[in-house]
């Protein structure tokens, strides 16, 4: 099936209408959009992770093949302090998370939700008034005028109202 060729409408079909094309954007696209510091860092970055990376595997390697049981079991334990260590860290960023999230519920409780009482109970007032005015003003304004019009129409067709000049 060739789906290059563009779909004709039967009779009795509303026509569909067709996507735009591609933009032909994917990551070239956001990177030209970088300012030349996010370049610059993300290079850094790159760099980074590859030395990151070239580590990692050179530490296997030692691990693996030229390293002593009794290194690898201090390595181990190093290890394991280590994310003992991030573990605890883990834990305080949850508590301050907890704080945080609790601390934006009071926000919207007490300082938001009457702020929107007020903002509801404003707008209904303005609803009430816009009623008031249309039935005690616009609308006796409009049939006066209504009245105003029957009544010159009126006279003009008696003959005793002015006559409209046409060019």
């Amino acid at each position: 099936m060739d789906f290059s060729q563009e779909p004709v409408p039967q009779e009795g079909q509303p026509e569909i209408p067709l996507l735009p094309p591609p933009s032909g954007q994917g990551l070239e696209g956001e990177s030209a959009n970088l300012s030349p510091e996010q370049k610059r860092m993300m290079i850094y970055l790159g760099i980074a992770f590859f030395i990151l990376l070239v580590f990692l595997f050179l530490s296997i390697y030692y691990l693996g093949f030229v390293a002593t049981p009794e290194q690898v079991t201090l390595i181990r334990d190093i290890f394991i302090i280590f994310l003992a260590l991030q573990s605890l860290l883990t834990g305080l960023v949850l508590a301050v998370l907890l704080v945080q999230v609790t601390r934006l519920i009071n926000l919207l409780q007490n300082e938001i939700k009457p702020l929107l009482d007020s903002t509801n109970e404003t707008v209904n007032t303005l609803r009430g008034t816009t009623a008031f005015l249309s039935s005690n003003l616009v609308e006796p304004v409009i049939k006066l005028n209504e009245y105003l019009a029957g009544f010159t129409q009126l006279l003009q067709v008696i003959g005793v109202g002015r006559k409209s000049t046409k060019k």
